[in-house]
């Protein structure tokens, strides 16, 4: 099959690019598996897994032995690199078929695995490990294509393969994965010598070659046959999912109503742990959640394994209508409430009905997805990565149930097989390993002035602590620079203006859209305007208050409505000024301002504390080196009532204070980092980070 006839896979093998590799078996190898992982029909983040085996040297016989080299536990192969994969004598791996005890006891193979290692670089070897290393190929594939799993999770599964393939596919019944699948593969194998891959009932697809571009075009090839065999069957379908039922809003309503609803769910979801959301209105999922099938469908729950360990065996379908009036908090909470009550009731049910004296404690019973007939698809979890993946997931479970369903009829895990993947020891042991939770983990910051100086550097801290941060700021080119030098799914940006109350209700409306609603606010915009009183001019005046304060007023506002949506509590901190405090010439309207912004956040702590959100203020003084409001006439009017030049500012601001410390824009940073991060039951109170000016202790 040539690459132009393709149609449901991307063909993207590079020969130039290979052809650098063409003594490096290995590298072609992780060549083959990131340009796999690279299209999402094939097999989604963290899905699947590939491998080859090569010749190489034992250090301690010198002989040549095969050594199989494989993705690593917890990995990607749209990202794999050298050292996220498993280097194992493949002799040695098989000879654990010696010391097997049976079913029961395959867990403890894992365990074996290390004393296979040849390469003592390796990443910890994953549980598919001995479905690669039973089988003889040189290259191999493990993927996770929804045509594949459609095809193996419907009812007659193994039927349809013979009738796509013939005699040239095998096909094995769902098995858990471990040494016992792998058994199963290489019997198959025997009893259907020449096949070109097997089908694993309920999971997905193995398939060889001799050379990694043979075994790419392998894959391919059974993919884009699987894909056009359900595609031509549902086109014969009258009723994709038995029809809509529902009509979907407009998309601006539908964006409107997803972005007011979502701080409500995301509070819901948070009763046990704090959750990131995500939400999509992609047509594949207004196809599946408006149609007459829903109903019968999503409780089914999902079949393939890498599918509901991140999204749950089921999801929460809302019981309200497109056009619910979703604007009243009250209302729309005692609608909701019972339907999340009996969510979390069904799960701890499942797991009572379904554990073991060996089982790990229940875990957080709260949905994952969403799902709301008529506007869209939410999802919730620990991180704004780990949530989009759990959507993305989803998509491939609807798109699963969609193929299963043209074919003959879609069919799920059993309970208790589900049960075992999503509680087995091994998952279990998986997450034991997970990194320790950064302090700001699950929670979402939106920072004003945030395209450069103190308010970057505020935004800096706060992504490296753990929180998903929103930029927002006038300058969107600024803005641009900024978000650049973050990570993929840990910051965004909005455009706006902190003087223009319809710009911060689009701001947070992004927010809620992109993370489900915001947990910690930082007014950090601001402009600095140094005048006597008598060349202050009203615009002068209005400016400043406008931008400090009036953008400080609304801008919690706006919060607090989003705050007592969630329920979770919140944090306020305004970068204020030394200049709030202490009296100096030339300073009315900048000084007055700041004053302004400081006790309108003690009067907000005040009235706030009964919220669970705490209102601080952080005082800087001098910060010249990085702060944007130093590039204008600002410091020109600073140096003149000092009678000093400009150049001559940063070291008179770090003479005056008591440490005779030059302040950085990262000090700010650090001030409000303490106030959201680790001072968590302090409110109402100001922090000067400005080295020490006795003349503006607050106390």
């Amino acid at each position: 099959m040539s690459k132009k006839k393709y149609q449901y896979v991307d063909y993207l093998w590079d020969d130039a690019k290979a052809g650098t590799m063409k003594n490096d078996e290995v590298a072609l190898f992780l060549y083959r598996s990131n340009i796999l992982g690279e299209d999402l029909r094939i097999t989604n983040y963290g899905g699947g897994n590939t491998s080859c085996k090569t010749i190489e040297k034992d250090p301690l016989t010198n002989k040549e032995v095969e050594v199989m080299w494989v993705k690593g536990s917890g990995g990607d192969i749209g990202t794999l690199t050298r050292s996220g994969i498993a280097g194992l004598y493949t002799e040695r791996l098989r000879d654990l078929k010696k010391v097997y005890r049976g079913v029961d006891y395959e867990d403890e193979m894992v365990a074996l695995f290390n004393h296979c290692i040849y390469d003592l670089d390796s990443k910890a070897p994953s549980i598919d490990t001995p479905l690669h290393g039973l089988l003889p190929f040189k290259h191999i594939d493990h993927l996770h294509p929804d045509a594949l799993i459609a095809v193996a999770a419907a009812k007659d599964s193994e039927e349809v393969t013979k009738e796509i393939w013939g005699d040239t596919m095998g096909w094995v019944p769902w098995k858990k994965p471990g040494f016992e699948l792998g058994l199963m593969l290489e019997q198959c194998l025997a009893n259907n010598p020449g096949i070109r891959g097997i089908v694993l009932g309920s999971h997905g697809l193995f398939t060889w070659g001799d050379t990694s571009y043979e075994c790419y075009l392998n894959s391919l090839e059974v993919i884009e046959q699987a894909s056009a065999y359900i595609e031509n069957k549902i086109a014969d379908n009258d009723e994709v999912f038995g029809g809509q039922i529902v009509e979907s809003l407009p998309k601006e309503e539908r964006i409107e109503k997803a972005a007011t609803l979502a701080p409500i769910l995301r509070g819901l979801c948070s009763s046990e742990n704090r959750m990131i959301g995500h939400f999509t209105d992609d047509d594949v999922v207004l196809e599946y959640i408006n149609s007459k099938d829903l109903a019968r469908l999503a409780p089914m729950g999902t079949s393939c394994p890498d599918h509901f360990l991140r999204t749950k065996i089921q999801p929460l379908v809302l019981d309200l209508d497109p056009n619910e009036d979703v604007l009243d908090t009250e209302v729309i909470l005692k609608k909701l409430e019972p339907a999340f009550d009996v969510y979390r009731k069904e799960y701890e049910a499942y797991y009572n009905t379904c554990k073991n004296e060996t089982s790990p404690a229940v875990r957080d019973a709260n949905p994952v997805i969403i799902l709301y007939p008529g506007i869209g698809m939410f999802s919730f979890a620990k991180n704004k990565q780990t949530t989009r993946v759990a959507s993305e997931f989803y998509i491939n479970a609807i798109n699963v149930m969609r193929g299963a369903e043209a074919i003959s009829e879609y069919t799920s895990l059993p309970r208790q097989e589900a049960f075992d993947i999503e509680y087995w020891l091994l998952e279990e042991a998986k997450l034991q390993r997970m990194p320790k939770e950064q302090p700001l983990s699950r929670k979402v910051a939106l920072v004003t002035g945030a395209g450069g100086g103190i308010g970057k550097a505020i935004a800096d801290k706060l992504v490296a602590e753990g929180a998903v941060v929103v930029l927002a700021d006038l300058s969107e080119e600024r803005l641009k620079e900024a978000v650049a030098t973050y990570k993929s799914d840990t910051a965004i940006y909005v455009q706006g203006d902190v003087t223009d109350s319809a710009s911060i209700a689009n701001t947070y409306k992004q927010a809620c859209l992109a993370y489900g609603g915001v947990d910690i606010i930082v007014h950090s915009a601001g402009l600095a305007i140094s005048k006597s009183i008598e060349d202050t001019t009203e615009k002068d005046w209005d400016t400043l208050q406008n931008v400090l304060v009036k953008g400080q007023f609304e801008l919690a506002k706006q919060a607090v409505a989003i705050f007592r949506k969630q329920g979770l509590g919140g944090d306020i901190v305004n970068i204020a000024s030394k200049n709030g405090l202490v009296s100096g010439p030339n300073n009315v309207g900048y000084g007055t301002a700041k004053a302004a912004q400081q006790h309108m956040s003690r009067l907000l702590a005040a009235e706030l504390g009964g919220d669970k959100v705490r209102v601080n203020v952080v005082n800087p003084d001098g910060v010249i080196v990085g702060s944007k409001i130093w590039e204008g006439e600002w410091a020109e009017g600073r140096a003149k009532s000092y009678g000093i030049t400009v150049e001559e500012l940063p070291a008179h601001y770090a003479k005056r204070n008591l440490l005779n410390e030059i302040i950085l824009p990262a000090d700010i940073a650090n001030g409000v980092f303490s106030l959201v991060g680790i001072l968590d039951k302090s409110t109402g109170n100001i922090i000067n980070v400005d080295g020490g000016m006795a003349n503006a202790f607050v106390r």
